[in-house]
C-alpha cells in the first residue's frame, strides 16, 4: 500500500462521509485557481496546511514526502514562463514579465495541490469508488476503476519483490548488471500483470460475476455542521484574500 493510502485509512476523518471532505478539499482547490494568485495562493495554502496538520492529523514528514512530487511539477511548469523564444533579444531570452507570471502560476498550482492532498490524505479510494454509482457514474466504469486500483497494488508488490530478489543476487553491482536487472524487472512485471489479471477474472467468474461488483460501503451520514464549518472557512479565505488584495493595491 502506498503511504498516502495508508495515511488515508488511518486518518482521523476516515469515518466521515467523502462528500464532506470533497467539499472542503475541492473547495480550497477551486479557491486557489479562481482567486488572485497573490495573496490568494498563500492564504489557501495556509488554510490547507492548518487543516491538514491540525484537525486532519497528517504527519508533517508524510505530508512533505507526498507534496514534494506535485511541487516539482509546479516548478517544472512555471520555469518555461521565464523564457521567450525569438524576438529582438535573440533566439532565447528572458521574458519581460516572466518572473511575475511564473510566480503567479507557482502560487496557484502549489496551493491547489495542497487542496487535492487534503482530500487524498483523508479519503481512501475504496470509500469513494462505490459511491460514484449513486452519483450517476456508470457501474461498468466504476468496476474497471476498482479492478485497476486493486491490480496496481498487486503489481507494485510484485515489483518490490522482484527488486529485492535482484538485489540479493547482486543484480546492481555494475552498469551492465543494472541494465540487465531493469530489463528482467520490466519483462517479469509485464508477465505477472497479465497472470494476475487472468487469475482475477477466473476468480470473479467462479463467484458468479454478472457485470457488477457488489461491495459493502461503510455507512456514514453527512454532517451539516462540518459542511457549515467548511463554508465559513472558504468564506473567510475569500474575504481575507480580497481584503488583503485591496490593501495591497
Amino acid at each position: 500500500m502506498l503511504p498516502i493510502d495508508a495515511a488515508a485509512h488511518a486518518s482521523r476523518w476516515r469515518r466521515r462521509h467523502p462528500l464532506e471532505k470533497a467539499v472542503l478539499g475541492l473547495g480550497l482547490t477551486v479557491s486557489a485557481v479562481c482567486l488572485p494568485p497573490w495573496p490568494g495562493g498563500p492564504v489557501v495554502a495556509a488554510a490547507s496546511l492548518a487543516v491538514l496538520l491540525g484537525p486532519a492529523g497528517v504527519a508533517p514528514r508524510r505530508l512533505w514526502r507526498a507534496f514534494r512530487i506535485p511541487l516539482g511539477f509546479c516548478f517544472t511548469g512555471a520555469a518555461p514562463l521565464l523564457l521567450q523564444v525569438g524576438g529582438d533579444a535573440g533566439w532565447v531570452s528572458l521574458a519581460p514579465h516572466g518572473p511575475v507570471a511564473a510566480t503567479e502560476l507557482l502560487l496557484r498550482t502549489s496551493a491547489a495541490s495542497l487542496g487535492v492532498l487534503l482530500f487524498a490524505f483523508t479519503t481512501p479510494v475504496s470509500d469513494v469508488l462505490p459511491r460514484l454509482v449513486r452519483a450517476g457514474v456508470p457501474a461498468p466504469v466504476v468496476d474497471v476503476a476498482m479492478v485497476m486500483y486493486r491490480i496496481s497494488f498487486l503489481l507494485l508488490d510484485s515489483v518490490a519483490r522482484i527488486r529485492q530478489a535482484q538485489a540479493a543476487r547482486l543484480g546492481a553491482t555494475g552498469r551492465a548488471a543494472a541494465w540487465r536487472s531493469l530489463a528482467g524487472l520490466a519483462a517479469t512485471s509485464f508477465v505477472r500483470a497479465f497472470d494476475r489479471a487472468a487469475r482475477l477474472q477466473s476468480g470473479l467468474a467462479g463467484r458468479g460475476y454478472d457485470g457488477t461488483l457488489r461491495v459493502l460501503v461503510p455507512e456514514a451520514a453527512v454532517s451539516w455542521r462540518f459542511l457549515g464549518a467548511t463554508g465559513v472557512l472558504l468564506g473567510a479565505v475569500v474575504a481575507l484574500t480580497l481584503g488583503v488584495e485591496g490593501l495591497w493595491l
